[in-house]
């Protein structure tokens, strides 16, 4: 049996291509289906199951912005936007050792610097290092 893993469960949810370039769309604020899939490049059968998952398992509402003919655009739930931190730290990462040249998408924190995501320690407020952390516990398969 593999081990309970939180990344492994987070993976089960938004661990697919399109579903985090659709994430990515709303929160820039992209929220309408063919702005999505245009910019994603995901063909509109992928993107519609994708987009109901990450409906279904609350990361996304859907808001009615016109009657006739019904049409919606995505909004982020509080689970959606909690997922942000998470694009950030990939998409530096990506920049880092991914992505030749300059970065595609630059950030501007709100002190007006570019911003550069680091992860802090909610009690100290030091940098997250590997070197720092020690493992608690770690449940095991049986």
């Amino acid at each position: 049996m593999p081990r309970e893993c939180s990344i492994a469960n987070a993976l089960a949810v938004v661990g697919e291509r399109w579903s985090l370039l659709a994430m990515r769309e709303i929160f820039l604020g992209v929220r309408r289906f063919d702005q999505i899939a245009r910019n994603t490049g995901a063909s509109r059968d992928i993107l519609t199951a994708r987009l109901r998952k990450l409906e279904e398992l609350g990361l996304l509402e859907r808001e009615l912005y016109e009657e006739h003919p019904p049409r919606y655009e995505y909004v982020l739930t509080e689970a959606g936007q909690a997922l942000h931190t998470v694009l950030l730290s990939l998409m530096d990462w990506g920049d880092r050792y991914v992505t030749p040249g300059e970065p595609p998408t630059v950030w501007r924190h709100s002190c007006g610097e570019t911003l550069e995501p680091v992860m802090v320690c909610a009690h100290c407020r030091e940098p997250v290092r590997q070197e720092d952390m020690a493992v608690v516990r770690v449940h095991q398969p049986q």
